[in-house]
């Protein structure tokens, strides 16, 4: 695949709402695929990530030729300047995903033990390319119907040179495209074989030989988790103008930036132990790109916190938006309080899917920790159509 080079980057007239959607959906493909790299010491998702990184300079340097061109008047340029705002942010995204996978690609090196921590606080996520023989090519994903039977998501393809970034029900799988599946290892296990017709074969995963280690590890699985929710968010408030969420944002960044004091205390401390503290120099690079994430997101919420009016160009892609992220809060004695919640999806009819709870007494719920019963004064971040989050915020009042 050639690389992306932003030295010859020339106007094209192309849609600025394209440019952003693709733009959010690159940045997020990133953060899934630098932890990956990291967590499989895999050089070859290491350098999909740098062609990424090198993909969205090519994309936000359009951007901003196409809204410089946009601005006609004052009032416009002040409507617009969020945008850009936006649009730096993004690429500050891919440059921290960038940095993460530097791990790899320079060979900084992480702990095995911690990566037997990290793994268990995230979801497989593998590469693979599909094979003529295989049952899955020349089918829709909808077809396939792999998330049903298997839990497992096709997040993104490759074909050739060009991304299919959030692939769709009719998006259809070729031989030789590249894909990128992510869920449970059982699933994986399954999948993967009759994708690319050879044996997934994860490494054992080693287990921490010092407690502070484990610590530091299970604080930057927290990070990582509250710095994605945070970039899903932040998004969601800019296309939905929503203030309630950029405040969300805010709460969030806080929560990461004293879960990284917390994180390089114990780094210190597990360094203290190790036969070799230079080996956990990979982790602390990991722990501060971790933290600008969280900032970048904060940074994308910025004309909303300000009250700034939204650019039509941001509303048209709300129109064009099948799923909406929103912030509800369950009132005692609701239909909601007392509900299960089992894998972040509520034990109702409505399809709304809950990315995070935050609990009063507990702080931030995400990933496995969602697995709970939902109560009077927890503040649900969930994601579904228009109607079923009409009826999610009915149940919660």
């Amino acid at each position: 695949m050639g690389r992306f080079d932003e030295r010859t980057v020339r106007y094209e007239p192309t849609s600025v709402k394209d440019l952003l959607v693709e733009m959010k959906d690159t940045a997020e493909l990133l953060i899934d695929l630098s932890y990956s790299a990291v967590l499989h010491a895999s050089l070859t998702v290491a350098h999909e990530v740098v062609e990424l990184e090198h993909r969205m300079d090519v994309l936000q340097m359009r951007a901003r030729m196409s809204l410089m061109l946009a601005a006609r008047n004052p009032n416009e340029a002040e409507t617009l300047a969020p945008v850009l705002g936006v649009i730096a942010a993004a690429d500050k995204v891919a440059d921290a995903a960038g940095d993460i996978a530097k791990i790899v690609t320079e060979e900084i090196g992480l702990p095995e033990a911690m990566r037997g921590a990290l793994s268990a606080g995230v979801e497989t996520l593998v590469r693979g390319t599909v094979r003529g023989e295989s049952a899955y090519a020349g089918r829709t994903l909808d077809d396939i119907d792999l998330e049903s039977e298997t839990g497992v998501r096709v997040i993104a393809v490759r074909r050739d040179e060009d991304w299919i970034l959030n692939p769709g029900p009719t998006t259809r799988l070729a031989p030789g495209d590249v894909t990128l599946l992510r869920g449970p290892e059982a699933g994986v296990e399954d999948v993967y074989p009759e994708l690319s017709g050879d044996p997934f074969e994860p490494e054992p995963a080693p287990e921490p030989a010092i407690d502070d280690l484990e610590r530091a590890v299970d604080s930057i699985v927290l990070m990582k988790n509250l710095s994605e929710l945070a970039v899903d968010l932040a998004y969601g408030s800019v296309l939905f103008d929503n203030e309630e969420l950029a405040e969300e944002v805010s709460n969030l960044e806080i929560e990461v930036d004293a879960l990284q004091s917390r994180f390089e205390a114990w780094t210190l401390r597990a360094a203290a132990e190790a036969d070799d503290p230079v080996s956990l120099r990979g982790l602390i690079h990991l722990g501060v790109a971790t933290e600008e994430i969280s900032d970048a997101a904060l940074a994308i919420t910025e004309g909303v916190l300000r009250d700034l009016d939204v650019h039509p160009v941001v509303e048209m892609a709300v129109q064009e938006s099948d799923e909406i992220i929103t912030r509800t809060v369950v009132v005692e004695g609701s239909e909601l309080d007392g509900t299960a919640v089992a894998d972040g999806v509520p034990a109702t009819d409505i399809s709304t899917s809950i990315l995070a709870i935050r609990r009063p007494d507990e702080g931030w719920l995400v990933g496995h920790d969602i697995d709970t019963t939902l109560r009077g004064g927890d503040v649900i971040i969930s994601k579904g159509t228009r109607t079923s989050a009409e009826e999610f915020d009915a149940l919660a009042a």
